[in-house]
């Protein structure tokens, strides 16, 4: 491990790996019109969602095939843990008149009875809630919103922080790699296996945001030290030297974190289990980028500077 900083480029390139993939799914979520890339919940696109489990379990194709034969064709049905099934539709107008809300009665009531045709009785009933497309509208113009405006804001205050713009943009750089990854990771897991993403995910992409950050200040705050402590040594051998002193810190302390989120996987149930898995996964991502991205990109980014100004006093000496 003391030679972290010397293997910087297998780092970049490691991370590039893991990033231009799911960078690709992700700019083909619009292209392809949502076949490709990530799926979002009706949080985003506007719906209606009904939550049931049946007396015995039943296979989600032939429930989605009911819910066609009632006259909703683009409806979808998923699994959401502890035997229930989700039924997503297009949105029913409930805001608007009595005759509205009685027809929208009408419409889940002959989905009802296809469903208990097809799959017999309901043994309980859960949720049934309508978004329309102006709230999701808004709620994704929000969302972006609040992920750019955290940026700026970290940046900023990292920059004053430690009074270097370089330490600012290598902790965005290492942000912006956290969030690649997580949202690239539900762009590939929403083409494969269909997971969709909700309302909770902007939370875990803050969440993300600020662990990501909180461990590259840990590193960055030991090298503001030791570059007092050992003034004249080479930078990169001392930033090497912070971050192996910080590492087991960082370590254990995420170890800490996977395994809660990982308990929480596996048994909590299905309405947070899209948000434990972004956390989960943008968490590990924010303890390798803080490492080995932000650290070794602050070392390339000074080698840089000193080749330029060598470089400089070479032309005038000449």
């Amino acid at each position: 491990m003391d030679k972290i900083i010397a293997r910087k480029r297998w780092f970049f390139l490691f991370s590039l790996l893991i990033t231009i993939p799911g960078l690709i799914f992700t700019v083909a979520t619009p292209i392809s019109g949502g076949s490709i890339g990530l799926k979002f919940s009706i949080d985003y696109t506007g719906g209606t969602i009904w939550e049931f489990r049946p007396e015995s379990p039943a296979d989600p194709l032939v429930v989605q095939a009911a819910v066609a034969s009632a006259g909703h064709e683009e409806a979808t049905v998923t699994e959401a843990g502890t035997g229930f099934l989700i039924v997503r539709t297009k949105p029913l107008d409930l805001q608007v008149g009595q005759d509205q809300i009685d027809n929208a009665g009408a419409e889940l009531q002959a989905i009802r009875e296809a469903v208990v045709a097809a799959i017999g009785p309901i043994a309980e009933e859960g949720s049934v809630s309508t978004v329309g497309p102006v709230i999701s509208q808004d709620l994704t113009q929000q969302a972006l919103l609040l992920v750019v405006l955290g940026s700026i804001g970290i940046l900023l205050w990292m920059t004053y922080r430690f009074r270097n713009l370089r330490f600012g943009m290598a902790a965005l750089v290492a942000l912006l790699h956290d969030v690649i990854v997580t949202v690239g990771f539900f762009a590939i897991a929403g083409t494969v296996w269909g997971i969709e993403i909700d309302a909770l995910f902007v939370t875990a992409m803050l969440t993300i945001i600020g662990f990501s950050v909180h461990d590259t200040i840990v590193v960055f705050d030991r090298v503001r030290e030791n570059l007092v402590r050992h003034a004249g040594a080479p930078f990169g051998d001392i930033v090497n030297h912070s971050i192996v002193q910080t590492l087991g810190r960082s370590f254990n302390t995420t170890a800490t974190v996977l395994i809660t989120l990982l308990t929480l996987l596996v048994f909590a149930g299905g309405s947070i289990r899209t948000f434990v898995l972004a956390l989960f996964i943008g968490i590990l991502s924010g303890t390798y980028s803080s490492i080995f991205n932000a650290s070794p990109l602050l070392v390339w980014w000074e080698e840089r500077a000193q080749a330029r100004k060598a470089a400089a006093a070479r032309t005038r000496t000449a």
